[in-house]
């Protein structure tokens, strides 16, 4: 099968288990799903390796589609030749397959295809061939009608060789292979923005060059945005003596006037047609390749926020602090419910911090809160300062917690049906006590691109963005799996299987029908059918149900076995579940099937050890220096405590308790070659760094953490 092959041919997973993934997706199941429950016919592959066959599987059929287009194109002209036909066929790159369409598009009217009307072709044929030595006397016989003079026909008949040229995919694979292996990037400032505040950023790159192939994807895409927005000019420098001597070898044939007519349809090809085309081609390709960087950092970032730790279900007070407008307070319950909300002004101007403690105090004790979140906006730092000084009792704990995207979520029909008599600010504080509670659970609420990290996320191409964000978002609530009964629609909406429309579905049916007591019972919401109950029942979690395995990661497909495995142990399930000495008595080789192997089985018998067990660990609390309270009492040398607060490509950035965040620079991050940056440091890691640099003019702060 083409498509199995073309797999193979990309990638080093084997035939096999790309077969069997392949008819699993055709299935229309999904690859959370076949990561977890169908690792037999997989040969275990994981989520990234699955995803990469859906990856080049998309491609492939791109690709296919395009050459059928082509075809079609060329039959319609009847120029398709048996050999062109297996050409195109048989090409697996896209690049390619256009090179070889090039000849037959349809054009706009060229100097080739006026010099044709003027009936300058059969000179081209001749001057081509090489063997004349007279071109004066042969393009003499072409001087008629809009050709005036031997010069004017030989001009055309060359503008008739140089698209010849263009259109050689040959000629274009070693322009191409030249443009990846040896050019360069260059930028030069547009003069009359040089001075422009804006253009202050891009300083460093007002006369740039480097080779393209070695090019960081952030510089790249700050490239692309300084040309995009008027500041740089960008141009591929290339050897094009080099280059031109290469083409000359490949093409001159004849040591003779048509010759040098041939060698000088070469360099106008070259200059006025190969590289302008091709120079954008290699551009365009160092950007996807930047994209594809940057969309790799941002979904590690993603993935590490949405995997961090939760608080669990507790009682928490939330704070979102402001000065002139207020601290707006929030108290919820164990389930995030809001219990009540209130505004305090303990900063300036109103300064009533007396007052303030005394509502937070009190609210603690009435509501019984085990917790306070305090966002990590405006007047953040005054606001942890007060709480901290007030007489709470010793087990509750004090948080600072991202705000990153919460006005976003405020703002949205999510937030106004979750909340339609309240406002924004309410709404807002609502979000970070429950990002505490559950970080997952609340941010898939917000647009992930609005979460605040990754770096140069609205450069890089957006519908790639968003499909790898829902990928790694859609990874993370599988992972964790969702409790039916309490889950909004958003998380819901990520379930394998599940969708937007479905989860809207269950959620009104808990609405109308209550608690769903069983996974049995799921099958009744509207639309769920058998392929959306097989791809979702093992990732929804009911707790004290009528079944203790629908709490667990166990699939329904798989509850027989358990039943028999408790019953060959002389137990029911119930008992066997936590029973690791029970467990370990299982003989698994004895309870291998053509439908299941070893790995599902040690996957069962891991989850009944610890049925429902969180991935994610539990969140810590922290404090930062109280030394420290704008950028203007840094100085070089000191050692403080942060929360790495975005990672990128070229370092991390780190929350030292103030408006700015620091730069750990990669060469800062160890004392050894960091090649991946995410295997030293981890998304709301706490860490100490030294101050190693201030610069209060443009307010960065440059941090190391490779100082002990």
């Amino acid at each position: 099968m083409q498509l199995i092959s073309y797999i193979s041919s990309q990638c080093s997973i084997a035939k096999t288990a790309i077969a069997n993934t392949v008819e699993l997706l055709q299935e229309d199941c999904t690859v959370p799903f076949i990561a977890r429950y169908r690792k037999e016919r997989t040969g275990n592959l994981d989520e990234v390796e699955i995803g990469l066959i859906v990856q080049l599987k998309e491609q492939f059929e791109a690709l296919e589609k395009r050459k059928q287009t082509i075809l079609k194109a060329i039959e319609e002209q009847e120029k398709l030749s048996p050999e062109l036909l297996k050409k195109i066929t048989e090409t697996t790159s896209l690049s390619s397959l256009e090179d070889l369409y090039l000849p037959f598009k349809k054009k706009r009217k060229t100097k080739a295809e006026t010099a044709r009307n003027n009936g300058l072709e059969p000179l081209a044929k001749q001057l081509m061939a090489q063997r004349n030595n007279h071109v004066e006397s042969l393009a003499g016989g072409f001087v008629k009608g809009a050709i005036s003079s031997t010069e004017q026909a030989l001009e055309g008949a060359r503008h008739i060789i140089a698209e010849w040229i263009n259109e050689r995919s040959d000629v274009r694979e070693v322009v191409r292979t030249e443009l990846s292996r040896f050019s360069g990037i260059a930028t030069k400032v547009i003069a009359k923005q040089k001075d422009d505040e804006n253009a202050q950023k891009y300083k460093d790159y007002f006369d740039w060059s480097e080779p393209l192939k070695r090019i960081p994807s952030h510089r790249m895409l700050a490239l692309m945005r300084a040309e995009k927005e008027g500041y740089l000019r960008v141009k591929i420098a290339l050897d094009d003596d080099r280059l031109l001597e290469k083409l000359d070898r490949k093409i001159i044939r004849g040591n003779n006037e048509a010759g040098a007519e041939v060698q000088l349809a070469i360099d106008d090809a070259y200059k006025r047609l190969l590289l302008p085309s091709l120079s954008t081609e290699a551009i365009k390709l160092a950007k996807e390749k930047a994209d594809e960087a940057a969309i790799l950092v941002f979904a590690k970032n993603l993935k590490q926020l949405l995997l961090g730790a939760p608080l669990g279900e507790k009682r928490i007070l939330a704070i979102d602090p402001g000065f002139r407008t207020g601290c707006k307070v929030v108290c919820l319950n164990e389930q995030g419910a809001l219990l009540y909300n209130t505004t305090i002004f303990p900063h300036p101007p109103q300064k009533n911090s007396a007052e303030a403690g005394y509502t937070i105090e009190h609210l603690v004790k009435k509501f019984e809160i085990a917790a306070i979140a305090i966002g990590n906006g405006t007047a953040s730092r005054e606001t942890e300062r007060l709480v901290r000084g007030l007489k709470l009792p010793k087990e509750v704990e004090i948080f600072v917690v991202s705000e990153a995207g919460a006005s976003i979520y405020s703002a949205s029909k999510i937030a106004r049906d979750e909340f339609p008599d309240h406002d924004v600010t309410v709404r807002g504080a609502v979000s970070i006590g429950r990002r505490l509670a559950d970080p997952l659970a609340e941010l898939v609420k917000i647009e992930a691109k609005s979460i605040g990290v990754g770096q140069y996320q609205h450069d890089v191409d957006q519908s790639n963005l968003q499909k790898s964000l829902d990928s790694v978002v859609a990874h993370c609530v599988n992972k964790v799996g969702v409790n039916i009964n309490t889950a909004s629609a958003s998380l819901l909406s990520y379930v394998s299987g599940i969708g937007p429309k479905l989860a809207e579905n269950i959620v009104n049916y808990r609405t109308e029908n209550g608690a769903f007591l069983n996974r049995t019972a799921i099958k009744k919401v509207p639309r769920l059918g058998g392929k959306a109950f097989e791809q979702s029942a093992g990732f929804l979690r009911i707790k004290n149900g009528t079944n203790p395995l629908d709490n667990s990661a166990v699939h329904p497909e798989r509850y027989a076995l358990v039943k028999q495995m408790a019953k060959d142990l002389g137990t029911d399930v119930k008992n066997l579940i936590g029973n690791s000495s029970l467990l370990k008595q299982l003989k698994l080789s004895s309870y291998v099937t053509e439908s299941y192997g070893l790995p599902t089985l040690q996957d069962i018998v891991k989850e009944l050890e610890k049925p429902g067990l969180d991935p994610r660990e539990k969140a810590k609390a922290f404090s930062f220096s109280d030394d420290i309270k704008t950028i203007e009492d840094l100085k070089a040398g000191m050692v403080l405590p942060g929360i790495v607060n975005n990672i990128t490509n070229f370092g991390c950035f780190v929350d030292i308790g103030i408006k700015e965040s620091g730069l750990v620079h990669v060469s800062n991050l160890a004392n050894t070659f960091v090649q991946d940056i995410n295997e030293h440091v981890q998304l709301h890691q706490t860490v100490q760094v030294k101050v190693l640099e201030v610069d209060l003019g443009r307010k960065r702060i440059q941090l190391s953490m490779n100082f002990q």
